[in-house]
């Protein structure tokens, strides 16, 4: 596959298009969450100074809602106010009415504040309250408020002129234009350095944003949200520099980059890209990053995987669960045809997901076990004979006692094990540790899925799983066409159609959402993948 992200960054140009819109989006949220802090600081104020106005007799005047600083500290608080409406509407404001509500307000209340000093008695210092109220309010904005430095700068200049000339005014009436001079000066320079300071943080807080987000651009993509840890890697949700369309990214996990683990990962990539079945994630592209990150790009699955569903839902309906094999199965023959095991097949790396308006689609996912029985490039096997990898409650017998010697039909148990665990809710082995997991696997017949469930189910579908798992592989399907010819034909079972699969989407789709929005908050630190073990027998 031609690599057409490394070392690329793409263009002003063509990032524009996808960035501008959350820039807007983030634009509208930060000044909603502005006005709402400056408006509910002002209605404070406000409060505070009829008191005040209580217990100080000087202050008399702040009793009066008439007096004209009352009335201007109202129209503050109306357009600090208005401001939190209109950016907390559902509507989706222009750039052009976002600048006018950020800078427009911030300059009106800020000359506000100023007039109002022109009404309150010169023995108050008014001076010393504007100069308070316009910085707090610079201050409120530059760090609620994402903006570039000289956006920051005018804004706060306009916002100073009228702190100025009230000062100015005030002194002169009350001792003349020496005095008024002196001290309209000394209020000039005080909101330079006011100026000055949110300014340069303005720049701060603007170049880490900058910063954040280019460490997180790789190539055309730019990582989102966490979605999970897989054997070899985190994937993230990522957006394309162009396409519209959610991808996910996978990159090698930090503590993962020693040359056996790169070798694994890339041919991850490699060999999955090869893949073209419906149930097969889709590989879009991989690269390798300036300083040697090696990840790639795949189709976002926007479901959830069996694991869950079993958790959320219990035990599925035995149509569903052959649905859901037959579909692990088609992805299944396609690798085993071009010498492709997976080993590890698991409730976790099967996504269901909705599809052109088809719901239960199944996703195979996370190659990064996979077993290639051709040599690679060179004579080096990246997948090591003498190791056993996989998760312990759905690998074969063989996988253990000569994990050098399995083939596609310890998929199939796989494959058995996860079809029992969807009929059952339960594993087929459970255990303390996964030695005891191990002995059980070697030594123990499974219990049938009806016994473990406690209800009749369908004996047809019942016989493929047990079949699947049977512990000597010669006895078990020898390929995965033949398990998906006998799901093709249970005669007394009852079919999962396409009309059940939508119901079920519909009835569940405000639980899903409520799993994807907690799995995405959780973030990778605390996830907690499903217990994998890696054993060296060479340590026996």
């Amino acid at each position: 596959m031609e690599n057409s992200i490394e070392g690329t960054r793409p263009s002003f140009e063509t990032l524009s298009s996808s960035v501008a819109d959350d820039e807007r989006a983030l634009r509208q949220v930060r000044l909603a969450l502005f006005g709402k802090v400056a408006c509910l600081v002002a209605i404070s104020l406000y409060v505070l100074g009829g008191a005040l106005s209580i217990l100080n007799p000087e202050l008399e005047w702040l009793r009066h809602p008439t007096h004209p600083s009352r009335i201007m500290h109202l129209a503050a608080i109306a357009v600090l106010g208005g401001v939190w409406a209109a950016c907390s509407t559902r509507r989706r404001l222009s750039w052009t009415t976002l600048r006018w509500l950020d800078g427009g307000a911030v300059v009106f209340v800020c000359t506000v504040y100023a007039a109002m000093g022109a009404f309150v008695p010169a023995r108050v210092v008014p001076e010393l309250a504007m100069i308070l109220a316009v910085t707090n309010t610079l201050v409120a904005r530059v760090v609620i408020v994402p903006t570039s430095t000289s956006r920051t700068g005018w804004i706060g200049a306009l916002s100073s002129v009228a702190t100025i000339a009230s000062t100015w005014y005030v002194h002169y009436l009350a001792a003349g234009a020496g005095r008024a001079t002196e001290r309209a000066l000394i209020a000039a320079g005080w909101l330079a350095l006011a100026v000055v300071l949110v300014t340069l943080a303005a720049r701060l807080v603007y170049g880490l944003r900058k910063q954040v987000r280019e460490a997180r651009t790789f190539g055309q993509y730019t990582l989102e949200d966490p979605i999970g840890r897989g054997g070899m890697g985190e994937v993230y949700r990522a957006r394309h520099a162009m396409l519209r369309r959610p991808t996910a990214l996978k990159l090698l996990a930090p503590g993962r980059g020693g040359q056996l683990d790169l070798i694994r990962f890339e041919r991850e990539v490699q060999l999955t890209s090869q893949l073209t079945h419906p149930n097969t994630v889709a590989v879009y592209d991989y690269g390798r990053t300036p300083d040697g990150i090696f990840y790639y790009v795949m189709e976002y699955l926007d479901g959830v995987d069996l694991e869950e569903l079993v958790r959320a839902n219990g035990p599925q309906p035995p149509g569903r669960v052959a649905h859901v094999l037959r579909q692990i199965c088609g992805a299944l023959e396609e690798a085993h045809g071009v010498g492709l095991i997976h080993r590890d097949i698991k409730p976790a790396n099967v996504i269901l997901c909705e599809r052109a308006g088809q719901g239960d689609v199944a996703k195979v996912v996370d190659f990064g076990l996979v077993k290639n029985v051709v040599e690679l490039d060179g004579g080096t096997r990246a997948t090591n004979a003498n190791l056993i990898a996989g998760t312990p409650m759905y690998l074969p017998p063989e996988s253990l006692l000569a994990p050098d010697k399995i083939d596609r039909r310890a998929d199939l148990y796989a494959v058995g094990a996860v079809g029992y665990y969807l009929l059952t809710g339960k594993t087929v082995f459970e255990g303390r540790t996964s030695v005891e997991v191990f002995d059980h696997t070697i030594h123990t017949r499974p219990v049938r899925p009806a016994e473990r469930l406690g209800r009749p189910l369908p004996k047809s579908l019942e016989g493929v799983v047990l079949a699947c798992l049977e512990k000597d592989p010669n006895a078990r399907p020898a390929t995965a066409q033949d398990v998906l010819t006998r799901l093709e034909n249970l005669g007394d079972l009852e079919a999962w159609t396409a009309k059940d699969a939508r119901a079920w989407w519909e009835e569940h789709t405000e639980a899903i959402h409520r799993w994807r929005v907690e799995k995405s908050a959780q973030g990778l630190a605390a996830q907690t993948p499903a217990r994998k073990v890696t054993v060296d027998l060479r340590l026996r």
